[in-house]
């Protein structure tokens, strides 16, 4: 029996093993184990692929959304606006400041944040608008959020946007800039954008990392002086900070892979272009046992004959109504699978003061029940594609 692991990293390591080890061992040969030369060049490269002035390497993706929010300012008594569809990592941060959540339900299509309600809450209440801090959106599964209404909508309240682009490194998606039509890369559409390293990301590390990215000096300076315990100069604490940063050894390992990461991309779009005509073949579609990951921007990408990660999929993830059934099947067949996420933000144990039920979010809740990730990662061959639609055809026979 053929066996399809929702992620292979021993994959992904082999080509790039012996030039990894290189970089390591370069490292550690150096003794500068702190900072230094490897994390800076890291941080220009990912500015640069990003299209910002600034990145800023820290100790995780968790990290980046605290040291940003930190540094935007974010504390007690403030709202941070965004959604109940995500990790916890989104939710932790806020409330690790002080700061309280105000949820806004999910698009059905993207699974991201929705801007109709968001504009609906934002309308709804002004004394509670006027505490909203930053609108913290995220780019789940690989696609960005749909900025360009985001954007025009904070702007108009006067609140930042921070993009927790955790999922999403090298997403890009059209928005007006300077009057202009645009594509704009994940972390350069709002105010900053935070990446996760985790191993399992599209530029994954070998342990946790992650880096804000922005435009701002300021805030890019005072992000700086946060990873660092709040020191500027060494020694002299102005504001509070955090044990924040990035390990050279792993910026090292993601420099190397950065390179790739394009490649990468396109073999993740690839493969979802597989999958859409297999399931499509089975009739899977057609008789609704699969909805399939919609990329949104993948038609205007093609209209400007313009070829942008309009979508780089770091999850593929289909709606089935008996998803746990199928789930636990594709066990029993040897393909991985995972729920992300089975229960959204609102009904947490950590935030049940806040008094949501069922009915606030009716699609996140319907997300939570509905959703699958299947394999998607580069190196699957499309014999191992079929393997995994034929084994949910047979479910649904």
């Amino acid at each position: 029996m053929m066996k399809v692991p929702l992620l292979d990293l021993k994959a992904q390591l082999a080509p790039l093993r012996d030039e990894i080890l290189e970089a390591v061992t370069d490292v550690i040969d150096s003794t500068q184990y702190i900072l230094g030369d490897k994390v800076r060049l890291l941080e220009e490269h990912v500015a640069s692929y990003c299209g910002t002035n600034h990145g800023v390497g820290v100790s995780s993706g968790t990290d980046a959304l605290l040291a940003a929010l930190m540094a935007l300012g974010v504390g007690p008594g403030d709202l941070v606006l965004t959604t109940p569809y995500t990790f916890i990592a989104t939710l932790g941060s806020v409330l690790r400041l002080g700061a309280q959540p105000v949820f806004v339900d999910i698009d059905p299509v993207t699974f991201n944040i929705s801007p109709d309600r968001m504009a609906e809450v934002l309308a709804s209440d002004p004394a509670q608008t006027e505490k909203i801090k930053v609108v913290l959106p995220v780019h789940l599964y690989g696609q960005c959020a749909d900025m360009g209404r985001i954007m025009e909508l904070a702007g108009h309240y006067g609140i930042a946007v921070l993009e927790d682009a955790a999922q999403a490194i090298g997403a890009s998606c059209p928005c007006i800039d300077q009057g202009e039509m645009n594509w704009k890369r994940a972390g350069a559409l709002g105010d900053a954008g935070c990446f996760s390293f985790f191993p399992s990301k599209n530029l994954g590390g070998v342990g946790d990392g992650g880096m804000i990215v922005c435009n701002n000096d300021k805030l890019a300076h005072d992000i700086r002086i946060i990873r660092v315990h709040g020191g500027a100069p060494k020694y002299y604490h102005a504001v509070v900070g955090g044990n924040f940063r990035l390990d050279p050894m792993q910026a090292a390992v993601l420099e190397i892979k950065l390179s790739h990461l394009p490649d990468w991309h396109r073999a993740r779009r690839r493969n979802a272009q597989i999958y859409d005509r297999l399931f499509a073949e089975a009739g899977l579609i057609a008789n609704g046992s699969v909805e399939i990951p919609q990329a949104v921007y993948q038609g205007q990408a093609e209209k400007e004959s313009y070829d942008p990660d309009y979508h780089i999929y770091n999850q593929y993830v289909v709606r089935v109504k008996d998803r746990d059934s199928l789930k636990n099947f594709l066990f029993e067949k040897n393909v991985g699978a995972e729920i992300y996420y089975p229960v959204p933000l609102h009904k947490q144990k950590v935030v049940e003061n806040l008094g949501y039920n069922d009915l606030c979010f009716p699609e996140a809740e319907r997300a939570a029940a509905e959703t699958l990730a299947l394999p998607i990662y580069p190196e699957l061959t499309e014999e191992m594609l079929e393997y995994v639609v034929d084994r949910i055809a047979q479910f649904f026979k």
